[in-house]
């Protein structure tokens, strides 16, 4: 099959989505698009600020939620299952599940002050859904910081050539972000020299690979990251995040069409098969594929994103929609680009006569390099004929670094939130009400597990992920039915990602239980532990609601509120 064919099909859907289905949740939802944001009616110049174009925080938001993740899931997703069924979730579940989503959280925090999808939930379920909600999703961010900190060490370390790039980035967002506000530069000026300063740290990158002769840099550079995401995570957002994200976003534009620009050049076939097997080694098709592809479809984390920080900085009502729902459509387009990288620029099982390349199961061997390394490669064979192979693959490669150095800020930044919340307004602990002290704590959290191995807890973390999503739509389907809203476009989604995510959490007890290769007793004994109870929390919350909506049609129709 022609992957021009697939990916066409896939992105007029998405654009289709956009169009014409999201509308629908923003009439049904009845927002006020007059109505001021908290980043106008609270600026405090430090976390409540009005981004000064919306694209600017389209930026910040899109680079937040993307990440690594909707390469990796679908990378994996069809080496597993085959691209059919990964197509058919990135692109139903985007429009569907993960673009309401992100949309609805994002605009459930800006009417609740910008503060996070567990505040709001005390809000709608009560003070002990808050309080289980919130450890849940302090506990799944330090997770997220420490896996994105040690998959960046080990690919500045594996792919030195993207050092320079990655650390470059930083410099120049700062000098971007001081023309941004302190001076009468407009922000398209801005974004045509930081896209300049940053192709020339790209063909620096290209000519000048930094090692570090240390003697474990991958030790070193975990280090280091961990302590640039607490410093960043504290300094104001017009300082480095927002110019940094907006930048971060740029890159990825460009990998992007220069990815949908290589596929058309070279008009490439499938090299991969449609449907490989309804049980892989990572378990059923369902309910596995579905947290296996987490980001690309829909995610939890991108709730705490929404709510975190683009919620604190939306300028307008009005651009909630095109933030918070196109941003996630743009995501699922991202996770067809990784599906057309491996499965077009990869060869299955092996190499044709007379052809040259890489073989798609050769990077999940030891010492392959894993997902990441397969994009890269496979994005390099697919944009050859525009960039050149080493070119191509080091803007590949640069472009997921860009997200993870972006992530990595958002989650330490949005832990710190749910941190002072939690620990310092509802437990009373006076030292964690202060943004530095709980920073440097959720850093050394983060930095323990990075140190040491935080890819033990990898196979549950989808299912939490997507967990949180579940739970994100109970909370507001329950903050719908209270407002006399429809609710099935947050009820359907939330039923079945909540059968899913209990599924796939059983399925890893199964496995955790009797006995899966390479994990030491211990470690299946926590891991067990941890899915349970994440399987209670998740019915808590669930009769919760169910309790609470009783509640408020039992009640006279003068008290209902």
């Amino acid at each position: 099959m022609s992957t021009i064919l697939l990916v066409g099909i896939a992105l007029l859907t998405l654009i289709a989505g956009y169009l014409f289905y999201g509308p629908r949740i923003v009439k049904w939802i009845g927002l006020d698009l007059n109505e001021a944001t908290p980043a106008v009616t609270m600026n405090d110049g430090v976390d409540y600020v009005p981004a000064k174009h919306w694209a600017v925080l389209f930026g910040h938001h899109f680079a937040s939620i993307a990440g690594a993740a909707p390469i990796i899931g679908p990378v994996l997703a069809c080496l597993c299952w085959g691209w059919l069924p990964a197509v058919i979730w990135i692109v139903g579940g985007g429009i569907l599940f993960g673009a309401v989503h992100d949309y609805i959280a994002l605009v459930l925090s800006v009417k609740h002050k910008g503060l996070s999808i567990a505040s709001v939930t005390e809000s709608v379920l009560g003070k002990n859904a808050r309080i289980m909600f919130s450890i849940f999703a302090f506990l799944a961010l330090i997770l997220v910081v420490a896996l994105f900190a040690s998959a960046a060490a080990k690919t500045l370390v594996a792919a030195p050539q993207v050092v320079a790039p990655t650390l470059g980035l930083i410099v120049v967002a700062i000098f971007i972000g001081y023309l941004m506000y302190h001076t009468s530069t407009s922000t398209a000026v801005c974004t045509i020299i930081g896209m300049i300063l940053l192709a020339g740290l790209l063909t620096l990158g290209y000519f000048w690979e930094i090692t570090i002769p240390v003697a474990n840099p991958v030790k070193f550079w975990t280090i280091l990251l961990i302590v640039y995401a607490v410093i960043a995570s504290v300094v104001p957002v017009t300082l480095l995040l927002q110019p940094r994200d907006h930048l971060s976003a740029g890159i990825l534009f460009v990998g992007m069409s220069a990815g949908f620009i290589g596929l058309a050049m070279t008009r490439p076939e499938l090299q991969t098969p449609a449907f490989v097997k309804f049980q892989s080694n990572q378990g059923y098709l369902w309910p596995m594929l579905f947290v296996t592809i987490a980001c690309g479809a829909v995610s939890g984390f991108h709730s705490l994103v929404s709510s975190g920080t683009t919620s604190k900085q939306l300028p307008h009502m009005r651009y909630a929609y095109r933030i918070g729902y196109g941003g996630m459509i743009l995501e699922s387009a991202l996770a067809i680009l990784a599906v057309a990288a491996v499965t077009a620029g990869l060869y299955w099982k092996a190499i044709p006569e007379g052809a040259s390349g890489a073989i798609y199961q050769d990077f999940f061997k030891p010492g392959g390099g894993g997902a990441l390394n397969a994009f890269g490669t496979g994005f390099g064979a697919i944009t050859e004929r525009l960039l050149g192979k080493r070119f191509g693959a080091l803007l590949g490669i640069t472009m997921l670094n860009a997200f993870i150095m972006t992530t990595l800020d958002s989650a330490t930044r949005i832990a710190r939130y749910i941190a002072n919340e939690l620990f310092g307004e509802t437990f009373h602990f006076k030292p964690m009400k202060n943004k530095y002290v709980a920073t440097i704590v959720v850093g050394l959290l983060a930095g323990a597990l990075a140190l040491g191995n935080p890819q033990s807890v990898w196979p549950i973390f989808g299912s939490a992920n997507q967990l949180i999503a579940g739970l994100v739509f109970i909370v507001a389907t329950v903050y719908l039915a209270t407002h006399q809203k429809k609710i099935m476009f947050t009820a359907v989604p939330a039923i079945a990602l909540f059968i899913t995510t209990i599924g796939a959490l059983t399925y890893n007890i199964y496995c955790f239980v009797t006995g899966r290769e390479g994990d030491t007793p211990l470690i299946r004994v926590l891991l067990s532990i941890i899915s349970i109870v994440l399987i209670i929390l998740a019915l808590f919350i669930l009769v919760t609601s169910i309790k609470t909506i009783r509640k408020k049609r039992n009640q006279p129709e003068g008290e209902k509120t």
